[in-house]
């Protein structure tokens, strides 16, 4: 279901199944802010509209000291980052064993990895990671990781989706293996994109259904912690950062909404780097 989210923010599509809001100007949003620790709030981008009438503001936020928009660099003649040209990792056909050579095929635009023999055309689409944010009694459980990357670094729990699974399914299959906790999905929160990695995060708002959890095997402990003690010094990965500071606004607000951003990560960025990375095209319901 959540595969089928067109966010289109060029032409003005927006999917119907995000819910109605209004139209709120950046004065009404100053502590959105703070979802990579930026100073700042660039410049707004277009208000995309659905034919229901929902619509969603979009913000680009940075973790660095100013911010400005592509135009403005280019204006100011400051120097904009190429964008990213990914190079396969395909050595060899999955078919016929023979080496592969990185190419544009006929008809196509971008280099992919092709078999010198027999020809077939490799393609390498993102991976779809799933998580729960577990609510319980005004706290949020986090498991501290066991494994590279992030080890002894906190995290909600998330995973790779499976083949046979839907999102949900695979979002409560990853808390049950990480944090030995049987939950029920309450909504979709968060869906993050980070292109440079090659992976797009969907996150559900679930609850406990017995208060009982416990680390599993990829897990040093397991936890609940209050909004106010949440150790944002400590998590393992941008994506987890973004999510948790998404939150922390929306309770402030008394106001839970489904958002939608691209995170982009800095070069030789870490995974747990607060830093190390850029919020764009923030959308919410």
């Amino acid at each position: 279901m959540l595969r089928s989210l067109h966010l289109l923010v060029g032409f003005g599509v927006v999917s119907p199944f995000l819910l109605q809001c209004k139209t709120r100007s950046l004065a009404a949003l100053p502590t959105i802010a703070a979802l990579s620790n930026p100073r700042g709030l660039s410049s707004t981008l277009p208000i995309a509209r659905s034919r229901s009438g929902a619509c969603f503001r979009a913000f680009r936020m940075s973790s660095r000291d100013s911010e400005t928009s592509s135009a403005a660099d280019v204006a100011s003649g400051q120097a904009v980052a190429p964008p990213v040209v990914y190079k396969s990792k395909v050595s060899f056909c999955q078919a016929c064993g023979n080496p592969t050579k990185q190419i544009i095929p006929d008809g196509e635009e971008k280099i992919r990895a092709v078999c010198t023999v027999c020809g077939r055309v490799h393609y390498e689409n993102p991976k779809m990671v799933v998580g729960c944010l577990v609510e319980h009694d005004d706290k949020v459980l986090l498991c501290k990781r066991k494994i590279e990357p992030s080890y002894g670094l906190w995290t909600l729990p998330a995973g790779y989706l499976e083949i046979g699974e839907s999102a949900a399914e695979g979002a409560c299959r990853e808390t049950l293996e990480e944090a030995c906790a049987e939950v029920e999905v309450l909504s979709p929160f968060a869906q993050l994109d980070i292109p440079r990695i090659g992976q797009s995060y969907i996150i559900f708002r679930a609850r406990l259904k017995t208060p009982h959890f416990s680390p599993g095997p990829e897990s040093l402990e397991c936890a609940l912690f209050a909004l106010d003690d949440i150790p944002f010094d400590s998590l393992a990965f941008s994506s987890i950062i973004v999510t948790l500071k998404i939150y922390i606004q929306d309770k402030k607000a008394g106001n839970p909404k489904f958002h939608y951003c691209t995170i982009n990560k800095r070069p030789g960025a870490s995974p747990s780097d607060p830093l190390g990375f850029d919020v764009d095209h923030h959308l919410h319901s």
